[in-house]
């Protein structure tokens, strides 16, 4: 008689294999309980940057369609536009943390986020099927915004969001991808942050949570302490720490975003690390999460139990 061994690979395989099935049981509530919502997902940052950690995010976007969520992508490029400013000998200024734009830089902008990062996110998708659709804030008028200030050159204050073509592309089956350029209403593109965008669209459309990836854990009471950070608070709390003028300059429009989006009725908001591989998925379809959540002042975090909801029970009722 001949017999053949489990070999340590095959072991180690099982125990992979297992641990993905138990990631599986436990995002099944989720799933069900986010089937036909739209979730907004500011996304820069090395997670942008990097390829690896792109096809990363755009597989777990295309994931989040395949299950019933409705994505909707903001995205900057900051580091592409100071790159190809420096390489053309134009001015990189920044004043508390806006992108200084007189008009030649903002056709660098445009040329950035528009004809370059906009199109490669989409194409990225599409590797996937003919799932996204690039836009910017000009396009129906997404996103209309005026002059901050004559010092600043072309940045732009959000003025007003429509989201007419959004909701005609998710209805479609489409994943809107918007590059933050905006339009006056002389006709004048602006240069808009991309998390201010993206916590007004959340805000405007109704969005069930809003995601912001970064290249930290998520949001620190104190930055400089690796072990301060918040796993989750509430509205209130943002706004006192908004105010305090503690935070570093890259959080205070993320939490600007966040309280945008909070106090229109957007139910949750998360601000994780974007270099950590899933990252989004592990936060939404799991019990533990891995960022900063913020939570509308009137509701609590209550995790689900699991144990209602055993691989078994789906099975049969796949089977009926």
């Amino acid at each position: 008689m001949e017999y053949v061994l489990e070999t340590e690979n095959a072991r180690a395989a099982r125990a992979e294999a297992i641990g993905q099935t138990r990631l599986l049981v436990e995002s099944l509530p989720w799933i069900k309980e986010y089937t036909g919502k739209t979730v907004v997902i500011k996304y820069g940052g090395a997670a942008m940057t990097d390829a690896r950690l792109r096809v990363n995010v755009m597989e777990d976007i295309v994931l989040m369609k395949i299950i019933g969520l409705n994505p909707i992508i903001v995205h900057g490029g900051g580091n592409d536009i100071t790159r190809l400013c420096e390489q053309l000998g134009l001015p990189v200024e920044f004043r508390d943390g806006f992108r200084v734009t007189p008009p030649e830089v903002m056709e660098i902008v445009k040329m950035v986020l528009v004809g370059k990062v906009n199109q490669e996110l989409v194409a990225e998708l599409n590797q996937h099927g003919h799932i996204a659709v690039g836009l910017n804030g000009a396009d129906g008028h997404i996103v209309m915004a005026r002059q901050l200030n004559e010092e600043m050159g072309l940045v732009g204050s959000i003025a007003g969001i429509d989201t007419t073509l959004l909701v005609d592309l998710i209805e479609s089956d489409y994943i809107p991808v918007i590059a933050s350029v905006a339009i006056g209403a002389d006709g004048q593109s602006y240069n808009v942050n991309a998390d201010l965008v993206a916590g007004e669209i959340a805000a405007a459309i109704g969005a069930h949570k809003v995601i912001f990836l970064t290249d930290v854990d998520g949001l620190y009471r104190d930055f400089d302490d690796r072990n301060s950070l918040i796993s989750r608070f509430k509205l209130a709390d943002a706004k006192e720490m908004l105010a305090s003028g503690t935070l570093t300059k890259g959080m205070i429009p993320k939490l600007q975003a966040v309280i945008t989006a909070l106090s229109a009725g957007v139910s949750r908001a998360h601000i994780l690390n974007g270099t950590i591989a899933h990252a989004m998925l592990l936060e939404i379809f799991t019990n533990e999460g891995v960022g900063t959540m913020v939570l509308p002042d009137d509701q609590d975090y209550q995790p689900k139990d699991f144990e209602n909801y055993p691989l078994d029970n789906l099975a049969a009722k796949l089977r009926g």
